[in-house]
């Protein structure tokens, strides 16, 4: 019981699993950095079913790595923040849409809407400004976490390519007598 409220390894465990895991892939920074902007950007629609493919295609087009955008995806877009996600998308939409007076007094029966799954009477109250809504935030923090995530690769990249090196260059300068044996 004591783990679920308070895990053992920490609450930041997870955040660093997920950036160790991005900056080992062995993609180009550019490729890595386009996969996480991808998964981000898709992460802020409405569109919940689909994000993983949306992240993908994205990703194609971009030439990114599809890991990377799976893990975009799954940091930035998840059951704890979906809900601060939405909040600021609908907000941003309906101020966009200009629809504060349009909508005062009027109200949404969400559950009948997702019963019928009537995409045409779904569209028009709720997706549509949160789509709307989705955008300049999408933009903003994707192009933030691209630019963020390329120079973080490419220095873990070069780091981790001079200590190859040099730990090759170690082993080559030994005598052939101190090689540990296989």
């Amino acid at each position: 019981m004591r783990e679920l409220l308070w895990p053992r390894k920490g609450f930041l465990r997870p955040i660093r699993y997920l950036t160790m895991r991005i900056l080992r892939l062995s993609a180009s920074p550019h490729a890595v950095a386009a996969g996480v902007a991808a998964g981000v950007f898709v992460s802020w629609t409405p569109f919940i079913g689909v994000h993983f493919v949306m992240a993908f295609v994205i990703t194609y087009f971009l030439s990114g790595s599809m890991v990377a955008a799976a893990l975009g995806c799954a940091a930035f877009g998840n059951p704890l923040t979906y809900p601060f996600i939405w909040g600021i998308t609908w907000e941003i939409g309906h101020l966009l849409l200009s629809r504060e007076d349009h909508l005062a007094g009027q109200t949404v029966d969400l559950a009948a809407l997702f019963h019928k799954l009537n995409f045409t009477e779904l569209w028009k109250p709720v997706l549509e400004p949160m789509l709307v809504g989705a955008i300049p935030p999408a933009i903003v923090t994707s192009v933030a976490l691209y630019a963020l995530t390329f120079y973080t690769v490419k220095g873990f990249q070069t780091r981790r390519h001079i200590r190859l090196i040099e730990r090759a260059r170690l082993r080559l300068a030994s005598p052939a007598g101190d090689m540990p044996s296989v």
